[in-house]
């Protein structure tokens, strides 16, 4: 059995099969989470990835259904890496899956450089400024606001720990997107695959999924538009198979 803390609830990740700890008051994955980690390429068989900001451990959780490769995820915050530990064991992958606890832009000097195949990230998507309304409880604002981490620091750290021609993917807001895409090219991970979410029909996009290769050719594919709702409010046919599985 599990031991649950708090206000702790165990989730399902509805599509894998999977179990996830979440609390309403410390952190709850977002959709975000479950587009990057359906949207990056990972190598099936084998292979090393990293997930950066993984907050409970929900994108290293959901690719383990994709790839039989070591995937690790790193967090800033005890509470929430203890919650990703706990869920990884309670799904029995504790021996393709772990934790590290920590600041991010440690990891290179601590890992070492140059040694992932894939690297995944959902950073902080707010900057910390004079005019930011940051009113939430510690957990929920460092995991949306560049508090001990910025967009520059994600990138850089990415690009460090990725291999020659390794995958590099981050999830973030349309209003971000040259600020990311200048950045990646500044830190040498060209970007190559791009798609916009829109939260429906007729509606701006909320939401980019940006892949890059380290040390990749130019050669920028914009993909078709991913739409989360129909005008009814149900979820999109593609939404369903994401969320639900293949046979929805």
């Amino acid at each position: 059995m599990i031991q649950l803390k708090d206000d702790e609830r165990l989730d399902y990740l509805l599509a894998e099969n999977l179990r996830i700890i979440q609390s309403p008051s410390v952190f709850s994955f977002s959709l975000d989470s479950v587009l990057l980690a359906n949207f990056v390429y990972v190598p099936i068989q084998k292979g090393k990835i990293i997930d950066l900001c993984s907050g409970n451990g929900v994108i290293p959780l959901l690719l383990s259904k994709r790839t039989k490769g070591e995937i690790t995820g790193v967090e800033i915050q005890e509470r929430l890496c203890d919650m990703a530990e706990r869920s990884i064991r309670y799904n029995g992958l504790d021996g393709r899956l772990s934790m590290i606890c920590g600041d991010i832009r440690e990891m290179p000097k601590r890992l070492g450089t140059a040694r992932y195949d894939v690297v995944t990230c959902n950073p902080p998507y707010f900057p910390v400024s004079g005019e930011a309304i940051i009113n939430e409880r510690e957990p929920l604002a460092i995991a949306r606001h560049e508090i001990c981490c910025t967009l520059e620091d994600a990138v850089r750290v990415s690009s460090q720990l990725a291999k020659p021609g390794g995958k590099v993917a981050f999830v973030h807001r349309p209003g971000r997107l040259l600020d990311l895409l200048t950045l990646m090219r500044k830190y040498k991970i060209e970007p190559k695959r791009l798609r916009f979410v829109y939260p429906k029909m007729k509606k701006e996009a909320n939401t980019i999924l940006l892949e890059g290769t380290r040390d990749g050719k130019p050669d920028l594919k914009i993909l078709p538009p991913l739409y989360v709702y129909e005008e009814n409010g149900e979820y999109t046919d593609e939404m369903k198979r994401i969320l639900y599985g293949e046979n929805t």
